[in-house]
């Protein structure tokens, strides 16, 4: 995948450009991005900068060229790579159940993922699955994947953030679930 660098334009801004890869379909109307390839589509609206489409290019502009446009036009592009990447091939975060104290029970209903018996807890625990996002357990690893890179990580963090030990010694209570590989990346 190839981004040309920023460069200004004759007003004062800045253009970035991203080559569209073959066999995905891209749409782009009032700033919502929509990226689409076999039986995948992700969505996404953008604000503050001005996205077009001209061939197999997609085109981000912003009328001045400030500080505050270059980090907002930098992160418009990298979040349309995520999406490119996305509808690819999924991202997949893992996750690793350690219970040292009492055995944790942990199952997926509907979209939530239900913590039981943590630390001895009588009271369930409940981390929010988001849209479009896979959450598989396996004996003691939870594998989280989707086609959008921030909706599997955001689910990842909230079951890690759910199974913390509050109150206690971490060095004694080492009781959670710890996130072990982050896109293919070990932690």
């Amino acid at each position: 995948m190839y981004t040309k660098m920023a460069k200004n334009n004759k007003m004062g801004g800045i253009i970035r450009e991203i080559e569209i890869p073959e066999g995905i379909e891209v749409k782009i109307e009032n700033n919502v991005v929509s990226i689409k390839s076999q039986e995948k589509e992700i969505k996404r609206r953008f604000a503050h900068a001005t996205i077009e489409k001209q061939g197999n290019k997609i085109i981000i502009k912003t009328r001045r060229a400030t500080k505050r446009e270059k980090k907002l036009i930098n992160s418009i592009v990298s979040h349309i790579k995520n999406m490119l990447e996305g509808s690819k091939e999924e991202f997949v975060y893992k996750l690793q159940i350690c219970a040292v104290h009492f055995p944790m029970n942990v199952a997926v209903k509907e979209k939530e993922v239900i913590i039981k018996n943590f630390l001895g807890e009588t009271k369930e625990r409940k981390a929010k699955i988001l849209q479009d996002v896979r959450v598989e357990i396996n004996k003691d690893i939870i594998i989280v994947s989707s086609g959008d890179k921030e909706a599997a990580g955001q689910t990842a963090a909230n079951i890690e953030k759910t199974a913390t030990a509050r109150n206690r010694d971490r060095r004694i209570f080492q009781d959670g679930i710890f996130m072990t590989e982050k896109c293919g990346e070990e932690i």
